[in-house]
């Protein structure tokens, strides 16, 4: 929802109705990951896409019909048997899209839930999307870490999905829970989608140099709160870093301590080194390698400069363990020189791990695209 948040939020408080198509499941090498929404307004405009094209159109006619109904509906579309026009995913993947109206009556919480994504407030929507009683069908919490507004049907069922949405939230992760239909944990028949909305992981970029101004822009472009840090004053400016979220002036090691402390630091935070410098990188790594929760630590740096690192690691008491979760020299093998060039090589890495990829050319690969 976060993508198209902007129309719905407007027409929304206009008082129109609008069809919400959210993908709720995904199966194979389906194209849009769950959470992607696309809309149906007022004037049959489109705003966003579940499927980059593949069943747009019959989404889109799904979404006039549930819009002039008000009837929810879930809809799964697979493969393609026919040619690229008809209803299917020609790339041989599944998904399931919820539909449901939108508007002030059935969605009285949406103007204070597009605040809290807006303000970077963590804020979760389960919505029931299947339930042998088509009355469940639509219903939704709305979660926050400290409390629970809405109800689907029982007390049974708002606990338990409430419980399971903010372990959900807490992970940042997107997905379809199964229960029974009174909320029982071990049954089936009821599927409620879990759409979480937290603040926007961060990436800190130590290093206040040409190739940091560079990475800065790919890592927001990729949804990213950029920090670029750096102890010299005079490169650390944001007239030369002007993609960062923020621009900080001090010492690496103290920053990333400080901001762990604080708590500003967790599982979806990326971090790239690019001084290259040891009074730099070396204290800076000291704590970064020992931070419990990290996605990524990558660091710039020649094969020389490399080893001359992991020498200086070892010897300030690194354990083997720690010293593997350092990327470096920083990036995929792409061969590019360029500062743009380099920071497309380290996104490229940081989604590579991220999503279990390799790396190599997909032309020279069999099996899905999609892990």
């Amino acid at each position: 929802m976060r993508e198209v948040l902007s129309e719905l939020r407007d027409w929304w408080e206009a008082g129109e109705s609008v069809a919400l198509a959210t993908v709720v499941d995904t199966f194979y090498s389906s194209p849009r990951p769950a959470g992607a929404s696309m809309l149906v307004g007022p004037d049959d405009t489109v705003v966003g896409s579940v499927s980059g094209g593949c069943v747009e159109g019959a989404v889109y006619e799904l979404g006039q019909g549930v819009r002039a109904s008000a009837t929810a509906e879930l809809a799964h579309y697979g493969v393609s048997d026919d040619t690229a026009y008809s209803v299917g995913l020609t790339c041989g993947g599944q998904l399931d899209v919820f539909v449901e109206k939108v508007d002030q009556e059935s969605f009285p919480e949406l103007g204070s839930v597009a605040d809290d994504i807006e303000a970077g407030r963590p804020v979760a929507v389960a919505t029931v999307i299947e339930h042998p009683d088509p009355d469940w069908v639509g219903r939704r919490l709305v979660v926050r870490p400290d409390s629970a507004t809405g109800a689907l049907g029982s007390a049974r069922a708002d606990a338990a999905v409430t419980d399971d949405t903010l372990g959900a939230l807490a992970a940042g992760t997107t997905e379809t829970l199964t229960y029974g239909p009174d909320g029982e944990r071990r049954g089936e028949g009821m599927r409620v989608f879990v759409a979480t909305h937290a603040p926007r992981p961060r990436m800190i970029v130590f290093g206040a140099i040409d190739f940091a101004a560079a990475v800065a822009e790919v890592g927001k472009f990729l949804g990213y709160a950029v920090t670029v840090c750096d102890a010299r004053p005079v490169f650390a400016t944001p007239a030369r870093l002007p993609a960062a979220d923020e621009v900080v002036v001090a010492w690496p090691h103290n920053y990333l301590r400080e901001e762990a402390a604080a708590g500003r630091i967790d599982g979806r935070t990326v971090l790239c080194v690019l001084t290259h410098d040891p009074k730099f990188d070396v204290p800076l790594l000291e704590v970064a390698l020992r931070l419990p929760e990290v996605a990524y630590v990558g660091a710039m740096g020649s094969r020389r400069t490399h080893d001359d690192r992991m020498d200086r690691l070892q010897e300030a008491g690194l354990t083997e363990s720690e010293l593997s979760r350092l990327s470096s020299p920083i990036g995929l093998d792409l061969g590019g020189r360029t500062p743009q060039e380099t920071a497309v090589s380290v996104a490229a890495e940081i989604i590579a791990l991220r999503w279990g990829g390799r790396g190599d050319r997909l032309a020279v690969r069999g099996g899905p695209i999609h892990s």
